[in-house]
């Protein structure tokens, strides 16, 4: 998503993420904020000091050669620059401070621009700056689930109850019949147009540039697999045979002892999991949460089938078939539904749900070749490398892909917690394959087509 030239849509962005990024963390102590040491998450307080000075970098001082606000900003907040494991030990502002340095930050953007169109630079600035601090809303929101810590309150969830009480049709969330719902949706092959190019939305280095592939025939997955699914799949031994594993992944499995996703406990004859600070009952049409790259790849080996690759992802997602149904057109759509932007009926984005949605809702979200909530409600893993588009050429944020690629699974299609300004078909998320504090999930794909 690139800014509007609007200034007042520009400004009332910012603001409306700054306000997102605050309400994460205010009911948190000192305690909370700063939290244990671990290799997964960052020190909220860091996080949001963090979030100011990429705002500050990029638009005060790289764009506006401002000098900078705090003296030793970049020795604390630069992320390429101070290893992760050290930022326990920072000397970080106390909370009030951080806060009042986000606020200084804003306020001097929304002064440089408040009174004139921004300019095509700007505006790309400004667009990097807003998709990065939704990018660590999301962040701060995982951190909450994998500390424990309660629910956020966020404003958003309300309006979302009010509109779905208000809503005349029904709920939308409504899901069709099971058997409706569930199997395999056939793709053609053919030539395909891959990734992005550059034009009217703001895209990431890593989707250019846009090049074309050939797809072979495959049949894929219309939902993310579910709980009562992967359950089988534990039942039936998935953890305790190497043989459904790759040897990368069974060295994880052996050395974190791992028996079912990180989550879930059993107890009283039931499945549980953890939902933050509570424990719910495992709601079995839910997509699994919480799963690595590993435990995706040895479900579909358990169960006779496989990931799909990104290509595959996308073009489940894009593409329309052939008006004889033998092949592939090629769409730019930017969602899986068209053009427009999400809406309730469509994709479970923005922290509205606060959580996953039944795999068999909202219809109105499917793509072409049927696949269900390709956008939102939970990440999923494809079993292609991180890697360059042919071309690769880093953006003005060289940190963003580059030192990643090679050592990273692609992740498609966002989760509830993602804002609905970043994702789209052609967007691409990138995870090392042990990481299980991710929202994500998967589909998967037949053997033979």
């Amino acid at each position: 998503m690139k800014l509007s030239s609007n200034v007042g849509e520009c400004i009332e962005l910012l603001q409306e993420v700054r306000e997102r990024t605050l309400a994460l963390i205010t009911d948190l102590n000192d305690e909370q904020l700063i939290g244990p040491r671990l290799s997964i998450v960052n020190p909220l307080r860091w996080e949001i000091g963090h979030v100011a000075w990429f705002q500050e970098y990029w638009v005060l001082r790289h764009l506006n050669r401002r000098e900078p606000m705090l003296d030793d900003g970049d020795a604390l907040y630069d992320s390429a620059r101070v290893a992760h494991d050290t930022r326990w030990d920072l000397p970080l502002p106390s909370t009030l401070d951080t806060i009042s340095y986000m606020q200084r930050v804003l306020d001097q953007v929304i002064q440089l621009y408040d009174r004139e169109e921004p300019t095509e630079d700007a505006a790309y600035f400004l667009s990097l700056v807003l998709l990065h601090e939704n990018m660590h809303a999301e962040a701060i929101t995982s951190t909450r689930q994998t500390l424990g810590y309660a629910v956020p309150r966020l404003k958003v969830v309300d309006e979302t109850a009010r509109s779905h009480s208000n809503e005349s049709n029904g709920d939308v969330r409504n899901h069709e019949p099971l058997t409706d719902a569930f199997g395999d949706t056939f793709v053609p092959g053919g030539t395909f147009v891959l990734g992005s190019t550059p034009g009217k939305h703001f895209v990431f280095d890593n989707e250019m540039s846009a090049h074309e592939v050939e797809v072979q025939p495959y049949a894929i997955s219309r939902t993310a697999v579910t709980n009562v699914q992967y359950a089988a799949f534990i039942d039936g031994g998935g953890y305790d045979h190497q043989t459904l594993w790759d040897d990368e992944g069974w060295r994880w499995r052996e050395s974190v002892g791992a028996k079912h996703p990180v989550y879930w406990r059993f107890t009283e004859g039931k499945w549980w999991r953890q939902n933050f600070d509570e424990l719910v009952r495992l709601e079995n049409y839910l997509p699994v949460l919480h799963i690595n790259w590993f435990e995706a790849d040895a479900f579909c080996r358990w169960a006779g089938r496989r990931l799909p690759t990104e290509v595959e992802w996308e073009v489940a997602a894009r593409a329309e078939p052939t008006s004889d149904g033998r092949g592939i057109a090629t769409c730019m759509r930017q969602f899986p539904w068209g053009d427009e932007m999400p809406t309730l009926d469509r994709a479970n984005l923005d922290w509205r749900e606060m959580g996953c949605l039944d795999v068999r809702s909202l219809p109105a979200g499917d793509s072409a070749f049927g696949c269900r909530q390709m956008i939102g409600n939970v990440w999923e893993w494809t079993t292609s490398d991180f890697l360059p588009y042919p071309g690769f050429v880093p953006g003005p944020y060289k940190e963003y892909s580059e030192p990643w690629f090679g050592n990273h699974k692609v992740l498609r299609g966002g989760c509830w917690a993602t804002c609905s300004l970043l994702i789209r078909n052609t967007y691409r998320n990138f995870y090392t394959p042990d990481r299980r504090d991710v929202w994500a999930g998967f589909r998967t794909c037949a053997l033979t087509a």
